[in-house]
């Protein structure tokens, strides 16, 4: 099956509002895991876990990437895909419900990143960059904002795989950093 890339069909996108399912997701972006692993994780029933997995797996954001057996049973490892992007002409198509249903918990998992970098110090480094701004713009400059927004996160993205195959390459132990960048634009409250 074909990597989803992009998101184009909004009932998927409705498919994909469940917040086990965001959850699962987020797991296995980092790493390879199993429907159990996943419930220890994120403190979920198993069975709950296995249901949306399968889901995931059916509708290609997730693949088998392994088999092992344990304890007289076969468990199945998981990773994602790839990183689907959810198409502007989706996301106008979905009803307002499930668009805050995505918008909270990836807030929430924004959140807790934050934190847990900030408790773990992951804001002492020089280079750390926290800001906040408001800005005063017509349709048109918001339009622009937007834009310029969507290139840095390409921009990050090639920087992560040019990172990628440097360290692929190199014969020596190359320190991996994790860096989380947080990019929102929105239309802020009065």
């Amino acid at each position: 099956m074909k990597p989803i890339t992009e998101i184009d069909d909004p009932r998927l996108v409705k498919g994909l509002a469940h917040p086990l399912r965001i959850h699962i997701l987020r797991v296995l972006e980092d790493r390879v895991a199993s429907p159990s692993e996943i419930a220890d994780e994120i403190d979920a029933p198993l069975g709950n876990v296995s249901y949306h997995v399968r889901f995931l797996a059916r509708v290609g954001l997730i693949e088998l990437a392994s088999t092992k057996p344990r304890r007289g049973a076969v468990e199945h490892y998981y990773r994602a895909v790839g990183r689907p992007h959810i198409t502007a002409k989706a996301w106008e198509q979905v009803p307002q419900v499930v668009k805050d249903a995505l918008i909270g918990s990836t807030l929430y998992e924004i959140g807790e990143m934050v934190a847990a970098a900030a408790q773990a110090g992951g804001f002492d480094c020089d280079k750390a960059h926290v800001s906040r701004r408001a800005f005063a713009l017509d349709e048109r400059g918001f339009d622009e904002l937007s834009v310029a927004v969507g290139d840095l996160l390409e921009r990050a993205e090639e920087i992560q795989r040019a990172s990628a195959s440097r360290r692929a390459g190199s014969d020596a132990e190359t320190d991996e950093l994790d860096a989380g960048v947080v990019m929102l634009l929105f239309e802020a409250a009065s």
